[in-house]
């Protein structure tokens, strides 16, 4: 079993989780069994990917049992008003076809709409109905989060934000650390293809004996950072899951954490005016 991280609730999820964004259908759903049976037990997931039922098919038909498996989704913008968060989450249920969310987060915050704290409290509802375990947010600045505390005095179990190379979010992680929240990273390889080529990263990958994408994983969780990368592949799912039996040296971290740049964060996605649909 993967090493497990504790979360402020109290709940556990696996230090490493699999991204299902553009996995639909039969082939996405072969893809998502095909990795949990290559070992990943924590599936993330949202309304606005449009594959939730791909995600809860490949739970049900997977050789693992519902209850080791980590399912984690998220609300869209559209649906942050109260009564309409609520009906999101139920409606999230059943088109997996389960009896409850492990996880489940805001997806973006979206301040020019500024309901993320009525969609926190139907957050907050829902847990005690049971429909979800853990509650959490996604892509929140640290003054999105506070507001959230200070209004309700529930602190997000996570916040799944964007990690990679060229944007290290150093800030969002030791934000989130001080107040017990796990950080999860999107994208943790980024989306261009560019890491590959890096000769930073093609250096270390050389000294260790490990790939690119396997040293990025690994300083990601060194940082305590859950990552949560996507590959059709079986070959790359084995491949990126293989990650806990090396260690970065403080040079190395501090290599890869240099690379970041200014304008890294993908295009147009800055929650301080990013609204979602």
């Amino acid at each position: 079993m993967d090493q497990q991280i504790k979360l402020n609730d109290g709940n556990q999820i696996p230090a490493i989780g699999f991204g299902t964004a553009q996995l639909r259908g039969n082939g996405g759903q072969q893809a998502i069994t095909a990795a949990i049976n290559n070992g990943y037990h924590f599936l993330d997931s949202a309304f606005n990917y449009d594959n939730e039922g791909a995600v809860g098919a490949a739970v049900r038909q997977s050789s693992v049992p519902r209850e080791q498996i980590t399912v984690m989704s998220k609300l869209p913008g559209r649906y942050h008003a109260y009564q309409d968060a609520l009906n999101a989450i139920e409606e999230s249920l059943f088109r997996m076809q389960l009896d409850y969310f492990d996880l489940y987060l805001i997806h973006w915050p979206n301040p020019q709409q500024d309901q993320y704290v009525s969609a926190w409290q139907a957050l907050i509802e829902a847990q005690k109905r049971g429909d979800i375990k853990s509650i959490g947010v996604s892509n929140f600045l640290p003054e999105h989060t506070m507001r959230l505390i200070k209004e309700t005095d529930v602190i997000p179990a996570v916040n799944e934000i964007q990690v990679y190379p060229y944007f290290n979010n150093q800030a969002g992680i030791e934000f989130d650390q001080q107040h017990a929240i796990q950080t999860i990273g999107w994208s943790p390889l980024g989306r261009s293809g560019n890491i590959y080529k890096d000769p930073a990263l093609l250096q270390i990958a050389a000294d260790e004996n490990k790939s690119v994408a396997q040293v990025v994983l690994r300083w990601e969780l060194q940082q305590g950072v859950i990552p949560i990368p996507r590959s059709h592949s079986a070959h790359h799912q084995l491949e990126n899951r293989a990650i806990f039996d090396f260690k970065l040296n403080q040079q190395q971290m501090a290599k890869i954490s240099s690379l970041s740049q200014i304008d890294g964060r993908s295009a147009d996605q800055n929650p301080a005016t990013h609204e979602q649909h």
